[in-house]
């Protein structure tokens, strides 16, 4: 007997259901076709991982300044590589 594979709308929209408490796990797993334990585990997965997604935002800014800033970092380091050449270059000028 294979396993069932559910898509993450499916136990997303199971764990909610639990989480409202507006039914019985019981109920729930009746209805959806879906063990208690395995409603229960993916009501716990959906509770421990909310922080992440409140913080995604963060991290994802965080990432992008990182990227920013090392592309900046890039662009001094090539205008003072010219700068330098140019100097050299036209040093007699000067």
């Amino acid at each position: 007997m294979k396993r069932k594979k559910f898509s993450k709308e499916f136990k997303a929209k199971v764990a909610v259901e639990a989480l409202k408490g507006q039914r019985t796990v019981n109920e729930l797993a009746q209805e959806f076709g879906v063990h208690v334990s395995q409603i229960n585990r993916w009501k716990k997965e959906l509770l421990e991982s909310a922080p992440e997604v409140f913080g995604q935002n963060k991290e994802r800014e965080a990432k992008r300044m990182e990227m920013e800033k090392d592309q900046l970092y890039r662009k001094v380091g090539q205008l003072q590589v010219e700068i330098d050449w140019l100097k050299k270059k036209f040093g007699h000028l000067s």
